[in-house]
């Protein structure tokens, strides 16, 4: 509690992790809504980075910044949506498993991001460290007024909001709510399930996406192994806890980011390792699993 929440320190510590949090987990909760399991945002976050820092190192030039954020923001957005829209097309058009093959395509999108980093868009400058060419200080996203946090934040409450919105208070939302309940019935008052379905998927991974470009443009100014930071694993975390929903997302993954920020202060204080957090939200997940398995059980229920 003290290292996430004790001060105004912790605080700024936990909304600066809980910024790419947000959209990580909105990655896993927008394909859910039309029954998909889906768990490769790490992926579509790292090539959303990647695409973003690419195409803003070459707008940066001739652009200010206000140009090149929309621009860096909608480049990492189409990045993870073709990422992630694949595996709904997997889905749909050959049955493989959605779940598999996202973890699968994960792993495929981190080694393509390395092999970029480290070759073709390697900044000759950083030696210790592949990286791509930094940003300008200038074409940094600033501080949200009030806050020591970044615009990263915002962005993400804002998309939540919107995709709760969508889901919840349009017809869209109730076709896709439709298409995840009951295939079937869905196909029967004629829905366009395949569509709806792979474009749940491409949406969530445009939400990973523009986690990736935020990063690049809010915290790291390039894109480095920095970014492989796990937020899309801990999305998984978020959307299940949150029972995917993009407006529940939000208080869950302010206190994923409080648990996070808290390992420096339990190194000091207990002496335990930093990774030592990783555990306490592996607990977690264990926790919920096992509520939602024993959840109704009659054992449960008096009398």
């Amino acid at each position: 509690v003290m290292g996430g929440f004790g001060d105004a320190f912790a605080w700024q510590n936990t909304l600066q992790r809980a910024a790419p949090l947000i959209l990580t987990g909105l990655a896993v909760a927008l394909p859910a809504q039309a029954g998909r399991v889906v768990i490769g945002a790490e992926g579509a976050l790292v090539l959303g980075g990647l695409a973003a820092a690419a195409l803003g190192l070459q707008l940066s030039a001739h652009a200010p910044p206000l140009v090149v954020w929309p621009v860096m923001a909608l480049a990492g957005m189409l990045a993870g949506a073709v990422w992630i829209g694949i595996v709904g097309w997997l889905r749909e058009k050959r049955e493989v498993n959605e779940t598999i093959s996202s973890l699968l395509m994960s792993f495929i999108a981190i080694a393509l991001f390395n092999q970029m980093v480290e070759t073709v868009l390697r900044d000759p400058a950083s030696l210790n460290k592949p990286s791509t060419k930094p940003l300008a200080d200038n074409f940094l996203l600033p501080a949200m007024p009030g806050l020591d946090v970044h615009w990263g934040l915002g962005v993400g409450v804002v998309v939540a909001v919107i995709c709760w919105a969508v889901v919840k208070l349009t017809p869209l939302g109730l076709a896709l709510r439709v298409a995840g309940g009951n295939p079937r019935t869905a196909l029967g008052v004629g829905l366009p399930v395949m569509g709806l379905t792979i474009g749940a998927c491409a949406a969530g991974g445009a939400a990973a996406g523009l986690a990736g470009a935020v990063e690049v443009a809010a915290v790291h100014g390039a894109a480095n192994a920095s970014l492989i930071a796990g937020y899309g694993y801990s999305g998984i975390l978020i959307a299940f806890a949150a029972r995917f929903s993009p407006l529940g997302v939000v208080p869950v993954a302010i206190l994923v980011g409080g648990i996070a920020a808290s390992g420096s202060l339990l190194q000091r204080r207990l002496g335990l390792p930093d990774a030592s957090v990783m555990v306490l939200l592996g607990f977690a997940f264990v926790a919920l699993i096992g509520c939602e398995t024993l959840r109704g059980r009659g054992f449960f229920k008096k009398g």
